[in-house]
């Protein structure tokens, strides 16, 4: 049962890093962030850092792996909103 819940766990994990990359493409392509809220992601970083820092106190490495993909790619939106204004 543990092995399943891994399983699920790095699952939805990759899926919620894998739903933030069609915008990091799209915003390298197009070199405009403009649509996007730099609050709401901003908010959003602070929140899955958060959640990564929880991650660690309990040990779970689903949590660890995924909130540390979404985290780089939700922080690197915010840099890219800020740089092409």
């Amino acid at each position: 049962m543990k092995m399943i819940g891994l399983i699920i766990g790095l699952g939805a994990g990759i899926l919620c890093a894998i739903s933030l990359l069609p915008q990091v493409i799209k915003i390298v392509k197009a070199k405009k962030a403009e649509d996007l809220s730099l609050t709401a992601f901003s908010i959003l970083s602070l929140g899955i850092f958060l959640w990564l820092i929880y991650g660690i106190l309990i040990e779970s490495v689903p949590i660890i792996v995924s909130n540390a993909v979404i985290f780089v790619l939700s922080v690197l939106i915010v840099v890219m909103k800020v740089k092409y204004r």
